[in-house]
């Protein structure tokens, strides 16, 4: 069969709309927020010379990035102490979530008696528990830290329990069918079917650690070299330094959405094989 006999493949018109859906969705997911970012970018510069409004009330967009390029060593210096404080109570988070949930799988009589303790914990707010902490803890690092895990320990636990506990009562039945011990039950069944709920509260955890790592420095007031980018914040306040504080906040809110993104691609990355969520995102 010569080139010119080869059939030609053709997609009906109803999938290759689908198709061609599919592909502006893709493009929009990322060109529709760009272009609504740059729109309010350039009417925050407008508002700014229209009113003339003075840099140490509201800066100019350029103002900002030339302090956040001047102040650069300071502010990443800074952001450096944040993160760790971030990622330790994240790390702390989900060791003690996961670990939790799993005793919490094995015994209902666990979770009916600790539960309440982790709900306590996550709706009292952070500047009412830190004075107990400040009286008990003499560590300016495990005080910041321990309010940061007690803001990211919540959802991990919460999310990694429902997943646990939503196993398929019929594979359940077949495990135990089939001589299952509940560590092959735990292993083979309920922490795969847990997986996604995991991922899902590891993403909420990880911004939470971050806002909780944010909320511990202004609770402490830190202060000096050593400290995060709150400090920044609140020196730039008495100072009326508006453009290094709109610098430190726009370097906070930056590194939000990154934590962001990484979890969001280790989820994927972890569940695109198998799982429903991130199959139907490979279509």
């Amino acid at each position: 069969m010569t080139a010119i006999d080869q059939p030609v493949l053709t997609l009906d018109p109803e999938e290759a709309g689908r198709v061609r859906q599919e592909r502006l969705e893709r493009i929009g997911r990322w060109v529709l927020p760009l272009a609504i970012m740059i729109l309010a970018i350039w009417l925050w510069d407008r508002v700014c010379v229209w009113n003339e409004i003075p840099k140490y009330i509201l800066p100019r967009p350029g103002v900002v990035l030339q302090t956040l390029y001047d102040d650069a060593g300071l502010l990443f210096s800074s952001l450096l102490v944040t993160l760790r404080i971030t990622f330790l109570s994240l790390l702390l988070a989900v060791v003690g979530g996961v670990g939790l949930a799993v005793l919490f799988a094995q015994s209902k009589w666990v979770e009916m008696s600790f539960f309440p303790f982790a709900i306590v914990l996550q709706v009292t707010p952070i500047v009412a528990i830190f004075p107990l902490i400040n009286i008990y803890v003499n560590n300016q690092t495990v005080k910041l830290l321990l309010c940061a895990w007690i803001v990211a320990f919540f959802p991990i636990l919460s999310n990694t329990t429902l997943g646990l506990n939503s196993v398929d009562r019929n594979l359940r039945d077949m495990f135990k069918l089939n001589g299952a011990t509940r560590w092959q039950q735990l292993r083979y069944l309920r922490l795969p079917a847990a997986m996604p709920y995991f991922l899902g509260g590891l993403k909420i955890a990880g911004g939470l650690s971050l806002i909780g790592a944010v909320v511990a420095e202004f609770v402490a007031g830190a202060q000096g070299q050593s400290s995060g980018l709150a400090s920044r914040i609140i020196e730039a306040g008495y100072r009326l330094n508006a453009p290094r504080l709109f610098a430190a906040l726009i370097l906070i809110s930056l590194t939000g959405i990154l934590i962001f993104l990484v979890l969001s691609l280790v989820s994927h990355l972890i569940l695109r094989r198998w799982h429903e969520s991130a199959l139907k995102q490979e279509r």
